[in-house]
């Protein structure tokens, strides 16, 4: 089957400087969420002010943006959801991400102009289901996790062309069906549906013996380890082809809760293969080293292609350890260059002069750079950045622009 048209490449925010970093290395569209009523309350999230800044520079650069109010929603949240949707429709963002049919239809009411997006954690397993939401009037339909390229593709070919299908391709993967999930609920009395998710799925069990209290035993499976619910992390960088074939409309990262530095790499690096796979797929696959290199320079729980190729086996688990491979660190985004040439960011990690680091740029282009001198606001020299979010002016033997972003490689896990 000869690719359709070249999918949109969908990337999170969780804030307004990690929207800008979307948008500079190479969202199509970046999702958000409000301060209330999205899956993400733990990230930091977009205040009314925020929003409208991000969705203005968003379209400033042809960027779209969609807004996450896909909680299930109780009784209690309905009225809040009336009156958030009246604040949206003055912000204006490009499409609301949705997964309760209440909130579907306050959102009919209240912002009828609107695109509505159904959220995953709807369940969309099928034509019958995405059809359904079509009639409704929802523009795009975001599919289950667990379909395969197959099922995707019979979806394709049984909606009609207007119906958009959006499929997670990058990024974490939920052991619950579609991210509904009680463990969080019954473990620590945190609501996953309503976006207060702790992940108990990556902690440590052992069992206990009913005669034997105290005496826990670990849960071993295949030898390898403790941790049964540990999903490695879904990654689909090598087979761009396939998506492209298939009839997906949107290529979507999962990450509201990720770094600059998480979110520039995997933008750049799924900018990169897509653009190349449409301008000639043999370039696509002469650059596949560099693809595979650069996704692993942000961090993760090794990868795995999830349910595209099938159900997956045991393979898909890490059973013993639920740590992530963390080949690089960030250490902050340029905002701007000084008067005296100085590139002046918030610090996120420590370095210190006399380093080496690595300027990643938009464009696909990675720079090392030593770093020369360190100073604080009001100018005074220091050898090192120890403490977390200082405002620093940096001296490098070569230069910098805003948006790039500063990482270091980590010795001890070098490629």
């Amino acid at each position: 089957m000869a690719a359709r048209k070249k999918p949109e490449l969908l990337i999170p925010a969780s804030s307004i400087d990690v929207l800008k970093t979307a948008v500079t290395y190479g969202a199509d569209a970046v999702y958000i969420g409000g301060e209330a009523f999205g899956l993400r309350a733990k990230a930091k999230n977009f205040s009314k002010e925020d929003m409208a800044e991000g969705i203005a520079f968003a379209h400033a650069h042809d960027v779209k943006v969609y807004v996450t109010a896909n909680i299930l929603a109780h009784n209690d949240d309905l009225d809040g959801v009336r009156a958030y949707f009246r604040e949206l429709k003055t912000i204006g963002p490009d499409a609301l991400i949705i997964s309760d049919p209440g909130v579907f239809m306050i959102a009919k009411s209240e912002l009828p102009e609107m695109e509505l997006h159904i959220s995953t954690q709807a369940n969309n397993c099928n034509y019958g289901t995405f059809n359904f939401w079509h009639q409704l009037g929802a523009k795009r339909v975001v599919s289950a996790r667990e379909l395969s390229l197959y099922e995707l593709k019979q979806i394709r070919a049984h909606i009609p062309d207007d119906l958009e299908i959006e499929t997670f391709v990058h990024g974490a993967m939920c052991i619950s069906y579609s991210g509904r999930c009680l463990l969080s609920n019954y473990m620590v009395g945190r609501d996953a549906n309503q976006g207060a998710c702790t992940h108990p799925c990556r902690w440590k069990y052992s069992i206990v013996e009913e005669t034997r209290p105290g005496e826990y035993y670990p849960v071993y499976e295949n030898e390898r380890g403790t941790y049964i619910f540990n999903s490695k992390d879904l990654c689909m960088i090598e087979h761009i082809p396939d998506l492209a074939e298939s009839g997906i409309d949107s290529l979507k990262v999962e990450g509201r809760m990720k770094t600059a530095l998480y979110v520039a790499t995997v933008a750049r690096t799924y900018r990169k293969a897509l653009d190349d796979y449409f301008e000639d797929p043999k370039k696509y696959e002469a650059n596949m080293e560099w693809y595979k290199e650069e996704i692993g320079k942000c961090t993760y729980r090794e990868f795995t292609t999830g349910f595209f190729y099938g159900k997956p086996s045991s393979d898909a688990q890490i059973y013993n350890s639920n740590t992530y491979v963390k080949n690089y660190t960030y250490l902050g985004t340029v905002e701007s260059i000084d008067e005296n040439g100085r590139s002046v960011f918030e610090q996120k990690n420590k370095f210190t002069v006399g380093e080496t680091i690595e300027r990643m740029k938009p464009d696909g282009t990675n720079v090392s750079l030593k770093v020369i001198g360190i100073f604080d606001e009001d100018g005074n020299a220091q050898e090192s950045a120890p403490h977390p979010k200082q405002m620093l002016h940096v001296v490098f033997d070569g230069e910098t622009e805003p948006q790039d972003i500063l990482r270091r490689q980590e010795p001890d896990e070098k490629q």
